[in-house]
């Protein structure tokens, strides 16, 4: 009896100190938001408008796993994530009971299925596409899908490192991003697209010029394949990259040739690029020093300008144009932007690829230049909307980081990304297993390549380079849908050689 009366006195006690306690911080919490004056809710009402901002905080992530439907999130649904995060495991990618998309929304791609599809018998293999005709080493691109540019230093060591192993096993190619080109790129052996900033990280000099012989030491390493010039990026168009200053470890930094512990900001653009004829003359001194394929990252702002620029092509030969363009859409996305650009500049990918691809189709450089669609193209519909529309390749890189176990957390332009891709935080990297993770990377690119061979079954090719403008249709606002070959009508028409 006397211990459980003692128990009780104990337990009395502790309850009047944890009341005491908690009084006490309501009092220095009500005093402390009484007298500050830069939130007028916690200035009118002490502690409980604390609970204000802590609410809006959580709101997103309460939204996402309990509130929002399937495909209503922003920027990918959960219905895109549930796709690619089957995919990276090698799961049955089937459904039941119907699909969730409503298939009334403006915009919304319909594939017209054939008839009398081919049989299995009839299925070609999608063959490697040269890239680069007149480079003194031409490029073979073996797959339509590859990675698209992010720098280490965005990503984490671990996540560059599983990436490029995972690249090497499904056959792609991995884009370096501005950062340069570091150790973990090379690691696994894939091919490599090296892009070249404008800051020209990793081929600078002191004063951040082009540096030839480190250009060409870059070119002499046999992974790298082709050289990427960065124009501008879908989620900033002009505007620079930005890297954090707790990003920037001696180890970044000695990659890309700046100084530790300061923010990386690269200019709005080249220096030395002030017309069309100065981007035509660093593609021909880049591709002259390296010996390999050279083009260009842009995003259109209008078509109009380009016009000038195929003109200048034509003006100069066929020889001088660039091997490739990449054309990333203003919803394209990055770690660290300001959101009037992230939102509200730029055309999109919807509506840019297809402009692109007429301009240079109806100038005679469907051969000559290989284009290369960029921007939120991370699913099989996506992907194959691409082919349809005239790309020759397609390139992802948000979904690649969902392949890495990327949950949307929206921290990509701090240090604290709870998966490890975009922090250089070693307890969170922990989380990142390279062996665990090369193994999804390459599983969901094998798994994009088989559903989009899977929709040009469909529509009636044997390839998916055989789709065409006429196989999608792209819904209207009055709810029918219309041909994508009649909203960009190739210039020779469906019946011509372009066949788009």
């Amino acid at each position: 009896m006397d211990f459980a009366v003692n128990a009780l006195n104990v337990l009395a006690m502790a309850f009047v100190v944890v009341i005491g306690l908690a009084a006490g911080v309501a009092v220095v919490l009500f005093v402390t938001d009484r007298m500050q004056t830069s939130d007028a809710i916690r200035r009118n009402y002490p502690v409980i408008g604390r609970f204000r901002g802590m609410f809006t905080t959580l709101g997103e992530f309460f939204r996402q796993y309990f509130f929002a439907m399937d495909r209503e999130e922003l920027p990918f649904n959960r219905a895109q994530r549930d796709w690619v995060e089957r995919a990276s495991e090698n799961a049955g990618n089937t459904i039941a009971f119907g699909s969730t998309r409503n298939l009334s929304v403006p915009g919304t791609p319909i594939f017209v299925n054939a008839a009398f599809p081919p049989l299995i018998k009839q299925y070609a293999e999608t063959r490697a596409m040269v890239i680069g005709p007149h480079a003194a080493l031409p490029y073979r691109a073996p797959s339509i899908f590859n990675i698209s540019g992010m720098s280490f230093g965005a990503l984490s060591q671990p996540a560059v490192r599983a990436l490029s192993r995972g690249a090497a096993r499904a056959g792609i190619w991995m884009n370096t991003g501005e950062g340069g080109l570091s150790p973990y790129h090379l690691e696994g052996g894939c091919d490599i697209v090296f892009q070249i900033g404008t800051a020209n990280y990793g081929v600078r000099d002191a004063h951040g010029n082009l540096d030839d012989d480190k250009l060409r030491a870059v070119a002499e390493n046999p992974c790298v394949r082709m050289f990427e010039i960065k124009l501008a990026q879908g989620a900033k168009p002009g505007k620079g990259g930005i890297l954090p200053s707790e990003k920037v470890s001696a180890e970044i930094a000695a990659i890309r040739g700046i100084e530790m512990g300061k923010p990386s900001i690269s200019p709005n653009r080249h220096a030395g690029i002030d017309d069309w004829g100065d981007l035509l003359d660093l593609i021909g001194h880049v591709r002259e020093v390296t010996g390999k394929p050279v083009g260009f990252k842009t995003v259109l702002g209008s078509s109009d300008p380009w016009e000038e620029f195929f003109e200048e092509v034509l003006r100069r030969g066929v020889e001088h144009a660039p091997d490739f363009i990449t054309v990333d859409g203003g919803e394209g996305g990055t770690g660290a932007s300001p959101m009037p650009l992230m939102d509200l500049v730029g055309m999109s990918i919807r509506e840019a690829l297809p402009r692109m691809v007429d301009l240079r189709d109806r100038h005679g450089f469907k051969e000559r230049i290989r284009i290369i669609a960029s921007a939120k193209l991370m699913v099989p519909g996506d992907v194959a909307w691409a082919i349809c529309a005239g790309a020759d390749f397609v390139t992802s890189a948000r979904g690649f980081m969902f392949s890495l176990g990327c949950i949307q957390a929206l921290k990509c332009n701090r240090n604290t990304c709870p998966t490890g891709i975009t922090t250089h935080d070693p307890r969170l990297q922990r989380g990142l297993v390279v062996e665990e993770k090369d193994q999804r990377v390459a599983q969901y690119a094998r798994g994009i390549l088989s559903e989009v061979e899977t929709i040009a079954h469909s529509v009636g090719v044997a390839a998916p380079r055989q789709m065409r403008r006429r196989h999608v249709r792209i819904v209207q606002a009055d709810g029918h849908s219309v041909p994508l070959s009649k909203l960009f009508p190739p210039h020779d028409g469906e019946g011509g050689a372009l066949g788009r």
